[in-house]
């Protein structure tokens, strides 16, 4: 039973997902730093108010807290660019730049001439519609 555990705790993809994790958490922390921190009072500051943190609304007695709700929203924005920007899309770049050159890998289906469906490539009948396939 141990030994089972060990193999899957040593296994990549686990050792990778605490890895990101940690990670994450950490970027998270310097994403919502720069929000709290430069972000919010600069955009405060050319509406004029210190922070959005006060902006509220009170509606028979209850309050809402807008301006918490304005930070949220901005710094899932910042996070969500700077993953797009500094992970995403540089990824996506190497892996082209790594698969340029490569032929694609030949199809294993076809379609159907008659309903279209994909079927094997050494089908003689469509398993679909039972055209006979040329």
């Amino acid at each position: 039973m141990l030994k089972g555990f060990k193999q899957f705790i040593l296994r990549g993809n686990v050792i990778d997902l605490a890895v990101a994790v940690v990670i994450g958490a950490a970027f998270g922390a310097v994403v919502t730093a720069f929000v709290k921190d430069l972000l919010t009072p600069l955009i405060a500051a050319i509406f004029g108010k210190p922070s959005f943190e006060n902006l509220t609304v009170t509606v028979n007695g209850s309050t809402f807290l807008y301006g918490d709700f304005i930070n949220a929203l901005i710094s899932f924005l910042l996070i969500a660019a700077a993953v797009y920007f500094f992970v995403v899309a540089p990824m996506n770049a190497l892996m082209t730049r790594m698969r340029r050159g490569e032929t694609p890998p030949d199809p294993t289906t076809k379609k159907c001439p008659e309903c279209l469906s994909e079927i094997p490539i050494a089908a003689r009948r469509c398993a679909f519609c039972t055209s006979a396939v040329g």
